[in-house]
């Protein structure tokens, strides 16, 4: 990681916060923030899901582990990652639990217990696939997920300049439109 940058430009629009500043990655920052790139880039976290793909369910649980994920990144590497900084500069560990408490925890605290609710009303005869298709609020979890697929590609963009990479998520072709 030696092509990277001295100072990163933080920029981020999470739903309930705006984190906008600058931030100077330690050694140790880095290589977190290489691991949490890795985390996130290969996952439905920042991949587009077309309509016709995957399971909600499967979408939410990938999403759910990014909390254990991210909890044993910043145990592994201690406290050098959640140093205060000169000037109000960001770190890595404030910008991981902001990810995770405005990032992804809205998603999950609104939508987990209502596909819950629904999954539990399956009739022994119907897949689960189709069970989820029928579900009337489906269209509407898609959307949000959408939107915070948007705010966790943010998030790697971040971490790929951090550790002085270019985004891997170019290797994603787009997702061909329907219609």
């Amino acid at each position: 990681m030696g092509r990277a940058p001295k100072t990163v430009d933080v920029r981020l629009k999470l739903p309930m916060l705006e984190i906008a500043g600058s931030w100077e990655p330690n050694d140790a920052e880095r290589r977190a923030a290489w691991e949490l790139y890795v985390e996130l880039v290969t996952r439905v976290s920042v991949v587009p899901m077309r309509a016709d793909e995957g399971l909600l369910r499967e979408a939410l649980t990938s999403l759910y582990s990014l909390f254990g994920s991210t909890r044993e990144i910043l145990r592994r590497h201690g406290p050098q990652i959640a140093e205060p900084k000169r000037d109000g500069q960001y770190n890595f560990g404030y910008l991981a639990v902001a990810m995770l408490n405005y990032g992804l925890r809205p998603l999950l605290a609104s939508w987990h217990p209502a596909l819950e609710d629904w999954e539990s009303r399956r009739p022994a005869d119907r897949s689960r696939r189709d069970h989820e298709r029928a579900w009337p609020e489906a269209d509407r979890l898609r959307s949000s997920l959408d939107g915070t697929r948007q705010v966790l590609s943010a998030y790697a963009d971040l971490l790929a300049s951090a550790c002085g990479i270019p985004n891997l998520l170019g290797a994603i072709p787009p997702a061909p439109t329907d219609g």
